[in-house]
């Protein structure tokens, strides 16, 4: 009965581990093919990291100035007796633009003038006296000492009817006219504002990192909103010979052509200046990178053997990458990617690591170091 027993349970056990054997069989079966049938090949755009050489550029904001300005005013108090200027007008240097009633000051001059002319006279007839000792050496100095002081006193009446007369201090274009006709102006009040913009001048700071490379002569392109698209070519003058205590950068300036007079005073510009000589970089596209708080990462393509019509397989691998200075489409790599390298620059969403890829370039995102927008 015991031998039986044995002889049964024997079978049930040979009967079972077939059962279970077939059945793990058939697991692995079904799985490899619901794997092949459920990882199929994702479609990626890729490019290779190779070398480029890139200008070193400094970016930022500054403010256009005239290469000489002045709001121009009166020295002294009367009233405006004529305006001689009309509004935006190119001028020369010393030209009248605004003259104030001086009838008093020319009245008072030439009685000044007159003393002064007396006084001459009387110098010059005490001369001969001295000579055949009609006069003593006393009053031929009393003499001199008078027509000094009356010819002085013309001049200091003529230095003030010079100052109301309002002239043009350079060559340069006038703006809106700030007085009228009759109008009382009290010392100092503005007139009007005159600008020499041929050339101009840009200000701007940069952080004193800048300073090993930053030196007069460097060319800089200056871009406004009030001209898209347009950049104004110059250079640097000259960069102040001291560093900003607060915030530690350095002013400086540029100086551009402006024939045309389209850049004003005060108006916003953004600069980009070149420094240094070119230096390479192994670059490749922002849309290749994924940012990520744990780091930048990238998917680089690998082959993994060869399919059944001998073209290689590739498969994606996550790879975490260190990244440097970016312009325009594309950024540095520091580490992590090696020239030649391939690396998926669309589709990222679609991989994990060890995804079959087939790469398709026919709509490659952009990878101008330089782009520019498009007029559509």
């Amino acid at each position: 009965m015991i031998k039986r027993m044995l002889i049964m349970l024997v079978l049930v056990a040979l009967v079972l581990g077939a059962v279970f054997g077939f059945i793990s069989f058939k697991g692995r079966m079904i799985k490899e093919f619901m794997s092949a049938q459920g990882n199929p090949p994702q479609t990626v755009s890729a490019t290779q990291a190779v070398y480029s050489e890139w200008t070193q550029r400094r970016e930022a904001v500054g403010t256009v100035r005239a290469l000489r300005g002045a709001d121009l005013s009166a020295e002294v108090a009367g009233i405006v007796e004529d305006i001689r200027f009309q509004q935006g007008e190119e001028v020369k240097a010393g030209t009248p633009l605004v003259q104030l009633r001086a009838q008093d000051d020319i009245a008072r001059l030439q009685s000044l003038q007159a003393a002064a002319e007396l006084a001459r006279i009387t110098y010059r007839r005490d001369q001969e006296q001295f000579k055949v000792k009609a006069v003593s050496q006393q009053v031929l100095d009393t003499d001199a000492a008078n027509l000094e002081q009356a010819v002085a006193n013309a001049n200091q009446q003529q230095a003030l009817l010079n100052k109301k007369t309002i002239r043009a201090p350079f060559a340069g274009r006038l703006g809106v006219r700030l007085v009228d006709p009759g109008q009382y102006l009290e010392a100092g009040t503005a007139v009007v504002t005159l600008q020499a913009l041929d050339p101009i001048f840009v200000d701007f700071l940069l952080p004193q990192q800048a300073l090993g490379d930053l030196r007069p002569g460097e060319s800089v392109d200056v871009r406004t909103d009030a001209y898209p698209g347009q950049a104004f070519r110059g250079e640097v003058i000259v960069v102040n010979p001291k560093v900003e205590g607060d915030t530690r950068n350095v002013q400086v300036r540029a100086q551009l052509p402006n024939p045309e007079q389209r850049l004003l005073p005060g108006m916003y510009a953004q600069v980009s200046l070149t420094v240094g000589e070119p230096r390479r970089h192994l670059t490749l596209p922002r849309t290749a990178i994924a940012f990520n708080p744990y780091g930048a990462t990238v998917f680089k393509l690998v082959e993994e053997g060869r399919d059944d019509k001998g073209q290689p397989k590739l498969v994606a691998k996550q790879n975490f990458v260190k990244t440097g200075d970016a312009r325009g489409d594309q950024v540095a790599i520091l580490e992590g990617v090696k020239e030649g390298e391939q690396v998926v620059t669309s589709g990222q969403m679609k991989l994990r690591n060890g995804t079959p890829v087939k790469v398709d370039n026919t709509n490659p995102p952009g990878n101008d170091p330089a782009p520019q927008p498009s007029d559509e």
